[in-house]
């Protein structure tokens, strides 16, 4: 007849941390004379099944993997021919595992502007294992920094800032912890170069070709070369070439300056924009820009008084020679006029005034004379002209004339 028995388990460590292996030991007593032999079972509450063979009436298996908490663990010895089953059971304590937490920043040094990544990693300590989980808190110290939380993944958790000011800030992060892993903080420091990034400066033209007279609005952009980022302050000159040249400088306004003239001449014109750099961002120049400014076009009109006349009487011949829009400005230069009555031709050509106005004074034959106004332009306007023009010249004292003008 078989002999009763009685099982006793036991586990080492216990308790023990997140991550540990757990060594669970059945020992099976006879109630008889004999030594037990055959297979113990071991269930662990919320983890493994795991069997053993008996060697000396005891056995014994290793648990991995056990969560936080507390879990029950029965030995159920499964008998043989001469001892009959029997129970144990036992209460194993999974705790926390301790954990180091270590922050790193790159590049380190950086300059300003550049994103810097932060990456924390939090690892357990021995005999604790495992992979944490949770969230980290990345503290920033100084100009451009702050509070920042962050999920781990893999035992990791990464920032990314470029806002960080020139110095030297002060990083602290703290894990916070979870049911299988403490919480721990960890420290470093980062500096920001102070030397200010690069930059590069564009520069167009909001007309090109433009003509002589006519408004040209040149716009400089400055942005900060990769991996620098921000907004650069400050001043762009604009230099246009000229024989007198042009030049002028602007305030940079969310790291753009415009500048807008109507001059130069006509012909081809370098224009380049230089940014004069602040505290934080570099100098740098334009490629140069080849603004063509071509002849403005230009009207031409006249007028006379009286109209009609009488012989012999002076008549006030008037030119005027303006721009045409887009173009701007006073033509220079002469205007020659040719009346004929079909027998008689008379040439003059006066100079236009500072006004664009010409000036002829004339006592003509009586007759129909057609008046022809011709304009040859300089250097910055083209020709023009005016050749349907009528003077009618009557005899003195022969009465009402009619006046044809076009």
């Amino acid at each position: 007849m078989a002999s009763p028995t009685v099982t006793l388990v036991t586990a080492s460590p216990n308790p023990a941390v997140s991550g540990q292996s757990v060594t669970l030991t059945a020992t099976v007593i006879p109630l008889g004379a004999g030594t037990p032999t055959g297979t113990v079972t071991f269930v662990v509450s919320g983890g493994p099944t795991l069997n053993g063979t008996l060697s000396g009436g005891t056995a014994s298996v290793t648990a991995s993997g056990l969560s936080g908490g507390t879990h029950i663990v029965t030995a159920t010895y499964n008998g043989d021919a001469n001892f009959t089953s029997s129970t144990g059971t036992t209460a194993v304590l999974v705790i926390p595992a301790s954990t180091t937490t270590t922050v790193t920043s790159a590049p380190d040094p950086s300059t300003l502007g550049q994103s810097v990544t932060f990456t924390a990693k939090v690892t357990p300590v021995a005999p604790g294992a495992g992979t944490p989980t949770g969230l980290v808190t990345f503290i920033i110290g100084g100009s451009g920094g702050g509070t920042f939380t962050q999920p781990l993944s893999g035992g990791m958790a990464t920032l990314s800032l470029s806002t960080l000011g020139v110095g030297t800030h002060a990083v602290v992060v703290a894990y916070s912890g979870s049911t299988d892993f403490l919480p721990s903080t960890g420290t470093d420091t980062h500096t920001v170069n102070p030397g200010p990034a690069a930059t590069t400066t564009t520069l167009t033209s909001s007309v090109n070709p433009s003509v002589f007279g006519q408004p040209v609005t040149y716009t400089a952009t400055v942005t900060p070369n990769p991996p620098a980022t921000g907004t650069p302050t400050g001043t762009v000159t604009f230099v246009i070439s000229d024989p007198d040249g042009v030049t002028s400088t602007q305030p940079l306004v969310g790291g753009t300056a415009t500048f807008t003239t109507s001059g130069p001449g006509t012909g081809p014109h370098t224009v380049t924009a230089t940014y004069s750099g602040d505290t934080n961002f570099a100098p740098s120049t334009s490629a140069p820009l080849t603004q063509m400014v071509n002849f403005a076009n230009s009207r031409t009109s006249i007028s006379s008084n009286p109209n009609p006349s009488e012989a012999g009487t002076p008549v006030d011949f008037v030119a005027f020679v303006e721009a045409i829009p887009p173009g701007d400005g006073t033509p220079t230069g002469p205007v020659t006029f040719t009346l004929t009555n079909g027998v008689d031709t008379i040439t003059t050509s006066p100079t236009l005034d500072t006004n664009g106005f010409a000036f002829l004074e004339l006592a003509l034959p009586a007759g129909n004379w057609e008046v022809e106004a011709v304009y040859e332009g300089d250097a910055n306007f083209g020709a023009s002209g005016v050749s349907e023009y009528i003077q009618v010249v009557t005899e003195p004292d022969s009465g009402t004339v009619t006046t044809s003008t076009s």
